[in-house]
């Protein structure tokens, strides 16, 4: 009823990794492409030194250690996926930093990759930072304008609502 008196929340999430920007639509990969676990941007990074993006906490760290997932201070939950069809490569490349359930704050490291043996094993570089717990739209997201991005220093989304 007085819901104009409720104070809108809202969530910057910076660049996890420094590099170029390309929308979802571009992602050669039907699950991000088609946004099946959810919205989001991806970047095709220009170096292996993947930092968190939002103050939060580790909640995934894929067994082989491609992915991991992260829950920012507001609940919304962020998926980085490193690479395309990297699961295939057993966890080789990727160095993570932290364990599930430890916290983060923006641009501190969480893993270290290596890009030169991904882009020779994987399908591509390319690495999808997706919001995977907003199945009912009910956040509007808005996304950088900037084609370079730089770790915690661009914002690439910002979610209210």
């Amino acid at each position: 009823m007085l819901s104009f008196f409720k104070k809108k929340r809202g969530l910057s999430i910076y660049a996890p990794v420094d590099g170029e920007v390309i929308p979802l639509s571009f992602v050669p990969d039907p699950v991000f492409r088609d946004k099946l676990i959810g919205d989001g941007i991806a970047i095709v990074p220009t170096d292996g030194h993947f930092c968190a993006p939002v103050n939060g906490e580790v909640i995934l760290i894929a067994p082989t250690k491609h992915a991991i997932g992260l829950k920012a201070e507001d609940g919304t939950e962020l998926l980085i996926h490193v690479g395309l069809d990297t699961v295939d490569l057993n966890g080789e490349g990727f160095h993570p930093f932290l364990k599930v359930g430890d916290s983060v704050s923006i641009g501190q490291p969480l893993m270290d990759v290596d890009l030169a043996f991904i882009n020779s094993q994987a399908k591509s570089i390319i690495s999808p930072i997706i919001i995977t717990n907003d199945e009912e739209h009910k956040k509007l997201i808005s996304f950088t304008v900037e084609k370079t991005v730089y770790i915690g220093k661009t914002v690439i989304m910002s979610i209210t609502g």
